[in-house]
């Protein structure tokens, strides 16, 4: 027998849901662990083969966009229907994607990481944390962690739990936030044409036999990428993970195929910053 607090929760989770959906902030359930749902029928309990965790968006095959931050929707139908109907009432929390709504998070985890961007950054409007706030900024920009002691910075391919509206007043994403990501040596990227895919060994033969099976999967990637209506951004990223995770390993990839693949996402509107962090995020779920 479902107990009457757990009722309230669901629908306080639901409520919270439609609301932010309806002002335009995209939003998802998350489960124990901050972990998110999927949202179509094929993904739910990961059946589809993505990633574990489902803290970003699989090899999936889904005429949708059904995971982690790209799964997060304005769309009520979405978010009141199966599979996600069930999931609000396991759901812990509600999250949201900042950078799909045109905002940027410092999540600041603790009271240090707090005194510290209260002097080094701008201030804006602030929500309360367990241990620490989140800074909100209106603008986007990509997502980096462990910018400093402590700081992370949720925007665009990432999800922030919801915690209220805060205080104060959301303001312009200042160039010192922006500043952080590229002040990180790991954040530093080539751009990606010169990105250096792993060579194949001397001697070794490369385990597609034939350079028609990695011309064929270019000229599929560059055709699911210009053939997309909607969701341009989360097709461009797992585009870039399906390439990849097939043809990134064994040498096969050149500066021209990376160009090719670049070139068709910005016929569809995307930034070469954008195609930039979409190339970098997805050789790092790859642990490239």
């Amino acid at each position: 027998m479902t107990h009457p607090t757990d009722n309230r929760r669901v629908r306080s989770h639901v409520h919270t849901a439609l609301s932010l959906a309806a002002a335009g902030v995209p939003v998802l359930p998350l489960r124990e662990g901050k972990v998110p749902f999927g949202n179509c029928r094929t993904c739910a309990q990961n059946a589809c083969g993505g990633r574990p965790n489902m803290k970003t968006p699989g090899p999936c095959r889904c005429p949708g966009v059904c995971h982690a931050w790209a799964a997060a929707t304005t769309n009520r139908t979405v978010l009141v229907s199966p599979p996600w109907a069930s999931a609000w009432h396991r759901a812990v929390a509600v999250a949201y994607h900042p950078g799909g709504a045109g905002l940027t998070v410092v999540d600041l985890d603790h009271a240090d990481a707090v005194a510290w961007a209260r002097t080094a950054l701008p201030p804006t409007q602030t929500v309360p944390t367990t241990r620490g706030e989140h800074w909100i900024y209106r603008g986007t920009m990509r997502s980096v962690n462990a910018v400093h002691d402590g700081v992370d910075i949720k925007s665009t391919m990432s999800y922030a739990r919801w915690l209220g509206p805060g205080t104060g007043t959301v303001t312009v994403l200042p160039e010192e936030v922006r500043a952080l990501a590229v002040k990180r040596p790991t954040a530093v990227q080539p751009a990606p044409h010169a990105i250096a895919v792993p060579a194949r060994a001397a001697g070794a033969a490369c385990r597609h036999l034939t350079p028609v099976f990695l011309e064929r999967g270019i000229a599929m990637a560059e055709q699911r990428i210009t053939e997309a209506s909607t969701a341009v951004h989360a097709t461009v990223y797992r585009t870039f993970l399906a390439v990849l995770s097939t043809h990134g390993r064994c040498g096969c990839l050149t500066d021209a195929h990376i160009a090719r693949l670049f070139t068709a996402a910005q016929s569809k509107g995307e930034t070469a910053r954008h195609c930039t962090d979409a190339w970098i995020n997805a050789r790092t779920a790859l642990g490239m």
